[in-house]
């Protein structure tokens, strides 16, 4: 059975989505990393409290949880869920430490050394320092994306369920998950725990590389002091 924890995290602590790329969005000599914004869309905030306004959305890389491929997410900004037993997928979100060898360079959102997904990714280290203090309290890298899409056979939803997949110690973390078979045997060997954070339930839909590649890159904004 898989291990599960619920956490209580206010929608303006860990707001799911975004930013900058290492070499511009859809840049050939790197993984694209980050949010983009499309439309209209602004990123308002300061310090580790950030949100979306405007028209338009912000979308930003994920891996097919099947295949291990990647994909992009469009979330509109201030669309309005309203889940029900039907229309709710997970999305998982695997956080990796310092100290887990992987390339920052390499996640959908990089941590260090600045937040390029600052609409959430503040949200996604404290929760993840404060669930596994001895894995995240030295400090965090950066997170990834995994969602199901159905034309390769997973539950493709409009509406999504975060869920945390936090490593239960550095040495657990020094392989990079991008597919579900992978958390699944991680948790059942008791190498990671999930975390469904279901009062964080967001609107989303999968966009070409185009549209991310044409997107607007935010500025990473840099990790306060009191942030692991």
């Amino acid at each position: 059975m898989l291990r599960r924890i619920a956490l209580s995290v206010g929608v303006g602590t860990l707001s799911i989505l975004g930013v900058a790329m290492t070499g511009g969005p859809g840049s050939a000599s790197s993984v694209p990393s980050g949010q983009v914004m499309i439309g209209s869309a602004t990123l308002t905030g300061s310090g580790t409290t950030f949100s979306y306004t405007g028209g338009g959305g912000t979308v930003e890389p994920a891996y097919d949880s099947t295949t291990g491929s990647l994909i992009y997410l469009l979330t509109p900004v201030g669309a309005k869920p309203h889940p029900n037993a039907h229309n709710i997928a997970p999305l998982y979100i695997p956080v990796y430490p310092v100290g887990s060898g992987i390339d920052p360079a390499t996640l959908n959102c990089t941590h260090r050394p600045a937040e390029n997904c600052p609409d959430h990714g503040f949200g996604v280290a404290f929760g993840a320092a404060g669930i596994m203090p001895n894995v995240y309290g030295g400090g965090i890298i950066g997170h990834d994306h995994l969602a199901g899409i159905a034309s390769t056979g997973e539950d493709f939803n409009v509406l999504w369920e975060p869920t945390l997949v936090l490593f239960t110690s550095v040495v657990a973390s020094t392989t990079h998950v991008t597919t579900l078979a992978q958390i699944t045997a991680d948790v059942a060997d008791g190498r990671a725990i999930e975390v469904p954070l279901p009062q964080l339930d967001f609107n989303c839909a999968s966009v070409s590389a185009s549209v991310y590649n044409h997107g607007t890159p935010v500025a990473p904004r840099p990790l306060p002091s009191n942030i692991p």
